[in-house]
């Protein structure tokens, strides 16, 4: 009897030859990186290189910079941001202004060093007036996020927001019922919390973003050196 996975690699691979890299179309980040049939690219470099003139969507029409991310490229542990607000396109870097600032004090608390991890978001063009990326914007650059989840290939990933937790994880979930545990997306362990610009309007929540920090302290605490 033919073995299952033989017959599936026999399919995939005669997909391939035919030029299908990906089965099947997908809005969902989950299955881009159960289902996408390419190799991850080289470096981040190839990445940037492939979105710098990105006009897949009408955030390209209103950008300053493109914001890929930042951080080693070995990276054990990522975050994914939402999008990039005013101080980000001008610098082209995320998490940069007063949000980043704060992110830079959360993970001190915590004892990591932020030159030791990658930083990105959802959406790599500044939505006008910082309003939340569309699901349309969302769509157009998953591939991307995806390209870079699969390089750097984290071993820990911590969504901050909403939209990113919900991106990552492909739910619609809200965020009281995310945090608090540890969920798995292609192997990678996710930690979701509060992002920090909504801490910086309802600091009120910052306790219970420290839990959720400690709960990826642990985590990474595990990974070793």
């Amino acid at each position: 009897m033919t073995n299952f996975w033989d017959e599936l690699e026999s399919y995939l691979h005669f997909l391939r030859i035919l030029g299908v890299n990906a089965l099947p179309k997908t809005k969902n980040i989950k299955r881009f990186l159960e289902l996408d049939l390419t190799p991850p690219p080289k470096s981040l470099d190839d990445i940037y290189v492939e979105i710098k003139d990105c006009k897949r969507c009408k955030l390209s029409r209103m950008r300053n910079n493109i914001v890929l991310g930042d951080g080693p490229e070995n990276a054990r542990l990522m975050f994914v941001g939402e999008a990039p607000g005013r101080d980000e396109d001008l610098e082209g870097k995320p998490f940069v202004g007063r949000a980043g600032k704060l992110l830079d004090q959360m993970l001190a608390a915590i004892d990591i060093k932020r030159s030791e991890v990658y930083i990105t978001n959802v959406v790599k063009c500044r939505p006008p007036g910082n309003r939340n990326p569309e699901p349309d914007e969302i769509e157009a650059c998953l591939p991307y996020l995806t390209k870079q989840i699969k390089l750097i290939r984290p071993a820990i990933i911590c969504t901050l927001g909403l939209i990113a937790a919900q991106t990552v994880l492909a739910t619609q979930s809200p965020l009281a019922e995310l945090r608090g545990k540890i969920h798995e997306v292609d192997g990678i362990k996710v930690v979701v919390t509060y992002h920090p610009a909504f801490l910086l309007r309802f600091p009120v929540n910052k306790r219970k973003a420290f839990e959720d920090l400690k709960l990826l302290k642990k985590l990474y605490d595990e990974l070793g050196n």
